[in-house]
């Protein structure tokens, strides 16, 4: 999840004031609506229904506005902006152009901490070299959001961050962003599919970074002082980490999809070393075996580790009331799993993590994306094209 407890406070006059003014006129109409109902059967024998809002192209990532809008991105290049019941939509301009091709397109999207003041969000996307398209990387740019009478855009667009160096290929740049309690900017980047950039120093690749919140970085960071891309790099040894977020004790977690089964769930401690391509709970696709963390113990090992692999995208640690059972318990959206996972954090008597997977809410759907609202709403965005943005619902509205 995106959002610290600033984002819960609410929007001053003058964002309010734009917002009442942006009708409903503004927004064309959703494909589907809360009437459609889905059953997530339960691993456990917990079931959860859902209602259906909208239904989407390749969703990638979706952020809430405190007055209960949201932001959906699309792969392809689109930003939509929903009304706050999630089913009537505007398309956001001046939007980066991206070309999408394999993982890559336009990416994730949060709000900044101070949002209700200053209407600062950040997108992430891939970006083209100019000389040799066959060669890309992630970036990332902070924008303002503007939402007026006369529609919602993006204006003062500022690229902050870079994935160094371009690679070729069209997988594993993660590009997933949180802000830590502390207004710090966690971007995961992933090693692009070519292993050992995940312990090269001199890259970004592979690596979870901190950065302030206009892009610069920390003084305080593990690396600091060691070169312009080095400096930014708070932990390394990851594939591809595609969900990251803190708990309210503010513990930053994040997990990674493993190559050939071995996804994982990480704590993310500063200046750690988790190992890949050394060490993984999986092994290559190609059936060569990598030793496992416990083999090496000098590389962090994952709190929980999955074999047979769910392929983890999106990820929240719920923060809310509405579903008090749950407070505190991660969902993982799973790809090849077709499921939400629910993950529940704990420890045992010698204060060492016990972490543990709970359950599985299953419907048959890649589930590409997890978000949670400030009034406790939890949703899902499902894969692919047609996916369906899915609301839970409480058993009482079952």
């Amino acid at each position: 999840m995106k959002t610290t407890n600033k984002h819960k406070a609410s929007m001053n006059r003058k964002a309010v004031l734009l917002v009442t003014l942006f009708t409903t006129s503004f927004f064309t109409s959703a494909q589907s609506d809360s009437s459609e109902q889905v059953e997530m059967k339960g691993t456990v024998g917990t079931s959860v229904m859902g209602s259906v809002q909208s239904t989407f192209d390749n969703p990638w990532a979706m952020a809430f506005l405190p007055d209960g809008h949201s932001l959906v991105t699309e792969k392809a290049g689109t930003l939509w902006l929903l009304d706050e019941n999630q089913q009537k939509r505007f398309e956001v301009s001046n939007v980066p152009n991206v070309t999408a091709r394999g993982q890559g397109g336009l990416g994730d999207v949060i709000i900044h901490p101070d949002f209700a003041s200053n209407n600062t969000i950040y997108i992430s996307y891939i970006e083209r070299d100019e000389k040799d398209d066959a060669f890309s990387g992630a970036v990332i740019e902070r924008a303002t959001l503007t939402i007026s009478d006369s529609g919602a855009k993006l204006s003062d667009r500022k690229l902050i961050w870079r994935q160094s160096p371009k690679m070729t290929g069209n997988g594993h740049y993660s590009h997933r962003m949180a802000f830590s309690p502390d207004g710090h900017l966690f971007i995961t980047s992933g090693e692009r599919q070519k292993f050992t950039p995940a312990q090269n120093m001199a890259m970004n690749l592979g690596k979870v970074l901190r950065l302030n919140d206009d892009g610069s970085v920390p003084k305080d960071n593990p690396f600091y002082g060691q070169g312009s891309v080095t400096e930014q790099i708070w932990t390394l040894g990851h594939r591809n980490p595609l969900g990251i977020d803190f708990d309210e004790q503010g513990n930053l977690w994040a997990h990674e999809m493993g190559p050939r089964h071995g996804d994982e769930l990480n704590l993310i401690e500063r200046g750690r070393n988790y190992g890949y391509p050394t060490v993984s709970q999986g092994d290559h696709y190609s059936g060569v075996k990598i030793p496992n963390h416990e083999d090496i113990p000098i590389f962090k090992s994952p709190e929980l580790a999955w074999v047979p692999a769910i392929s983890p995208a999106g990820f929240i640690i719920y923060k809310g009331d509405k579903f008090s059972d749950w407070n505190g318990n991660g969902f993982i959206g799973g790809l090849s799993s077709k499921a939400l996972v629910r993950v529940a954090f704990g420890k045992d008597d010698e204060g060492k993590w016990k972490v543990e997977e709970a359950e599985r809410y299953e419907w048959g759907k890649r589930v590409r994306e997890v978000e949670q609202d400030s009034m406790g709403n939890i949703y899902v965005l499902e894969d692919k094209e047609g996916a369906r943005l899915i609301k839970l619902q409480l058993p009482e509205l079952w």
